[in-house]
């Protein structure tokens, strides 16, 4: 008998049901308050929902109590996303995007204010959390686990700080 792919196990899984998502703290946080059972693109609703929350509140905080909001962030979500993940049998299911939201904070923290370099981090991020380059690809592929999740969408924060930070050096960005 040949051995079955793992992922196509995880295939045959049903999909998380809002009511699902609801009835726990640990899952509404992995899923972005909600964001990630927006489809399609739930990774790029979830960094939406990321921006928001920095308008509404990261953004307004100090600089140390963002960097302490963010690191929280991260070790918070390492565990919700492994618990998660657990439950539903799917390590880094696409809805889970808590990842997406704390690693653009990081972005948006050190991206020049305004709407327009926002914008650009946004596309940006997006990108780099799409294509995966390498070490990123490498990362996704080998940490299935709560701090997996969260780490590649780190390594596409630090990505999309690099070219912000050349824009910003050629006066591209102010």
């Amino acid at each position: 008998m040949p051995a079955m792919d793992p992922s196509a196990i995880n295939d045959t899984k049903p999909e998380p049901t809002p009511s699902w998502v609801f009835k726990s703290v640990p899952r509404v946080i992995a899923f972005g308050l909600g964001s990630g059972l927006l489809k399609p693109a739930p990774g790029t609703w979830g960094t939406l929902m990321g921006w928001l929350l920095w308008v509404l509140v990261i953004g307004r905080l100090s600089d140390t109590a963002i960097a302490v909001s963010i690191i929280a962030a991260f070790a918070l979500g390492c565990w919700v996303c492994q618990r998660t993940g657990v439950e539903m049998g799917r390590p880094d299911h696409g809805g889970m995007v808590w990842d997406e939201i704390v690693a653009f904070w990081l972005v948006l923290w050190l991206t020049p204010d305004g709407l327009i370099a926002q914008l650009l981090a946004f596309v940006v991020f997006r990108l780099f959390d799409i294509i995966k380059p390498p070490p990123i690809h490498f990362f996704d592929g080998r940490f299935k686990n709560g701090f997996g999740v969260m780490w590649d969408d780190i390594l596409a924060a630090a990505y999309s700080l690099l070219v912000i930070a050349v824009l910003v050096r050629l006066e591209v960005l102010p």
